[in-house]
């Protein structure tokens, strides 16, 4: 067995890898926690200290 021989297993192994990944990447069971995943940055959560209080930075100054 020669180098060339172990880089065509390589690139076997490798295009097998592939496949399964891509085979798994659109398989059914996935599609419901894709479909959530792509609803996310959708979601109209607030974020964290994204409130904005009022009178302060509307325009109004601070008492």
């Amino acid at each position: 067995m020669d180098i060339n021989d172990l880089r065509s297993l390589f690139t076997v192994l490798v295009f097998v890898t592939f496949i399964g990944i891509v085979w798994w990447a659109y398989s059914a069971r996935q599609a419901s926690s894709f479909d959530e995943a792509a609803r996310l940055p959708l979601d109209d959560d607030e974020l964290p200290g994204a409130e904005v209080r009022r009178g302060v930075g509307a325009g109004q100054p601070e008492n």
